[in-house]
């Protein structure tokens, strides 16, 4: 039987070629668009810093307090700490956002409407008269990107729009535009702006105040109400009605607002172009602020009346004396016994060089090394009755010579240090080892590179005058090595508590067995030796220093509650006319000390070592400690991430 076969059809394959010239032109058209699209994202956003916009501001605000918590330095526009969403009042936020951008609940940050609208207006007004951008895109524009109108910069602006979006969240965006966008008269955010126009916190505002601030948003310099306060009225007015058609006033309280506008009470908050210290510890500031967005108030250890004292001082010795004897600069810093550093000189006067000659410049310390020449011999075993030959000595061709010429033959170590004789110490020197010379001098806190040949003893090896400070307040402590620092404590916005700094080295060797015997060699230098006009009439101890050719002129000593160390010389190095360490350096650190002690210190705090009306309880965190310990420690809440778990507490 015959079985009947059926013809399947023939399957059709689409060949591109088959599609007709313009439909492959389409698709080639199609692709190449992609690849140009993809392309020019990835040209456009290859350098954008993700993170650090992730984060917050790419350059966290740093707010510097003196130890009594008063403001230290403000350098450029000024800023109030970093203010959360919740401490704006809702009338605040709702006038931003009926001015500036109505529609920004419900975009992702791009507005095409808005977009469309402004377009639209702008071409029947036939200028610019107003623009699309969201705040989400303002906030890209202050914070995260240059503001040059280039295709680059416009296709980064549209991709970190999107990603802002879904990154932070709506309240987070408008939280850090509030607090980065420039409101005039130097005030940048919300907050500052509440301060200087009308002297309260942000939170504290009412509906015409608010409606005013987000109406300098537009035009802040032109329309700032202590210049133009008639602008900034009408611009007020103008934001009113908008709440208004927003639905955030009734028609009836926007008009009673009107009526209702109070007047300025205008504050300009304590400004200053900079302080050598504040440019000293503002390293360390930056450091523990690291990449936290928004504010971390810093509390120093910088004694409002002693840097007055310090700066009153050095320029009235240098414009009288120093003119006159050719000393064009001087430094003076003064710390606690701990290295609490309480006031910084660096020069002359900050504003014509803020080259810091207290902590940068590298100098000759003269005879104020020969303390670590002593404290090698105490270590030696030696007493200061033990006599030392003062004469002529030579040394590899290298002859030192007594300043006022002359010699005394067999001598104590207590004249010898007394006197400041050369001779005796180079020969000193010799007996214990320059090595041993070098190490006491580190270990009691100098870290400059030094040269062990003979003329170290009399202090050719070049220091700073921060390091030797510290290193005299190391024998007043009675331990080494003493650290200069100058934080006492922080807090980060946004953290519930602050956190104590303090001394980040901690004094190891105890110097008990040879403080008395180093006490008494700095009391006779004032007592009875080269430091008698340093003498303030109290207890006091220290020690002169002369580098060759009258270049440098130091005095370095401390009383019961103080360390300060004072330098005296020219920036290009050139000799003075006969001022030595004795003379004018002595007399600098005498009228310091004593207009110091005029008024009776407050208690210093266990804690901190720093002189202060009130104290911060706080759980101490160990800055350096920490960081060096953890790769995830955070200093903002001194807290590392474990293997597994959730964050803790750093307790180094």
């Amino acid at each position: 039987m015959a079985t009947a076969r059926t013809k399947m059809p023939d399957l059709e394959y689409a060949n591109p070629l088959k599609l007709g010239p313009w439909k492959v032109l389409f698709v080639l058209g199609l692709f190449w668009c992609f690849l140009v699209a993809a392309g020019a994202l990835t040209w456009a956003l290859k350098e954008v810093p993700w993170q650090e916009i992730a984060d917050g501001s790419l350059k966290p605000v740093i707010v510097l307090e003196t130890s009594d918590g008063r403001p230290l330095v403000r350098q450029g526009p000024y800023q109030e700490p970093y203010a959360g969403y919740e401490q704006f009042p809702p009338h605040l936020i709702d006038a931003v956002l009926s001015i500036e951008d109505r529609r920004f609940m419900n975009h992702y940050g791009i507005d095409l409407q808005g977009i469309a609208r402004a377009l639209l207006r702008n071409v029947e007004a036939g200028s610019v008269v107003q623009g699309g951008s969201t705040i989400t895109q303002q906030l890209i524009k202050l914070q995260y990107l240059e503001s040059d109108r280039t295709l680059k910069r416009k296709i980064q602006e549209v991709v970190i729009a999107l990603w802002l979006e879904w990154k932070l969240g709506k309240k987070e965006i408008l939280t850090r535009y509030l607090n980065a966008v420039y409101l005039g008269s130097g005030a940048t955010g919300m907050p500052a702006a509440a301060r200087i126009y009308f002297n309260k916190d942000v939170g504290a505002l009412d509906i015409p105040e608010s409606a005013m601030l987000a109406g300098l948003l537009k035009a802040p310099s032109q329309l700032n109400p202590i210049d133009n306060f008639g602008g900034a009225r009408q611009r007020t007015a103008i934001v009113l009605d908008a709440m208004a058609a927003n639905g955030k006033l009734t028609p009836g309280d926007a008009h009673a607002a009107k009526g209702q506008f109070a007047e300025l009470h205008p504050t300009t908050p304590t400004l200053r172009s900079g302080s050598w210290f504040a440019d000293w510890v503002s390293a360390q500031a930056g450091e523990i602020a690291g990449s936290s967005p928004g504010a971390t108030t810093v509390r120093t250890t910088l004694v409002p009346r002693l840097q007055r004292i310090a700066e009153e001082v050095v320029k009235q010795a240098l414009d009288g004396e120093g003119k006159a004897l050719g000393a064009s600069q001087a430094a003076l810093v003064a710390m606690t016994p701990d290295g609490a550093v309480v006031a910084m000189v660096g020069g002359y006067d900050y504003k014509t060089s803020q080259f810091n000659r207290a902590v940068t410049a590298m100098r000759q310390p003269g005879s104020t090394f020969k303390l670590f020449v002593y404290y090698a011999a105490l270590k030696k075993g030696l007493s200061l009755s033990d006599q030392v030959l003062d004469a002529p000595i030579e040394i590899d061709g290298w002859s030192p010579k007594n300043s006022k010429g002359g010699y005394r033959g067999w001598v104590t170590l207590g004249e010898a240090f007394a006197l400041s004789l050369n001779a005796a110490t180079a020969a000193l020197a010799q007996e214990v080892g320059l090595d041993s010379v070098a190490a006491a001098a580190k270990e009691l806190g100098i870290d400059a590179d030094l040269t062990t040949t003979p003329a170290l003893a009399l202090g050719a090896s070049e220091v700073s005058l921060l390091d030797l400070t510290g290193a005299y307040a190391s024998v007043r402590l009675g331990r080494a090595p003493v650290e200069p620092w100058g934080i006492i404590d922080f807090q980060a916005s946004g953290q519930p508590q602050g956190f104590r700094v303090g001394p980040q080295v901690i004094a190891a060797v105890d110097l008990s067995p040879y403080q008395p015997d180093l006490l008494t060699l700095l009391q006779l230098v004032v007592e009875r030796g080269t430091g008698r006009q340093a003498d303030p009439g109290t207890f006091a101890a220290g020690k002169t220093g002369t580098s060759q050719d009258n270049r440098d002129a130091w005095f370095v000593g401390f009383t019961d509650p103080l360390v300060v160390g004072v330098w005296v010389g020219k920036d290009d190095n050139t000799p003075m006319k006969g001022i030595t360490g004795g003379a004018l350096p002595a007399r600098i650190w005498r009228k310091f000390m004593k207009a110091a002690m005029a008024e009776p210190a407050r208690d210093t705090s266990p804690d901190t070592g720093i002189m202060t009306s009130e104290e911060r309880h706080a759980p101490s965190c160990n800055i350096r400690a920490c960081s060096r310990s953890y790769r995830s420690f955070r200093a903002s809440d001194c807290t590392y991430q474990p293997y597994r778990g959730e964050r803790r507490l750093c307790q180094k």
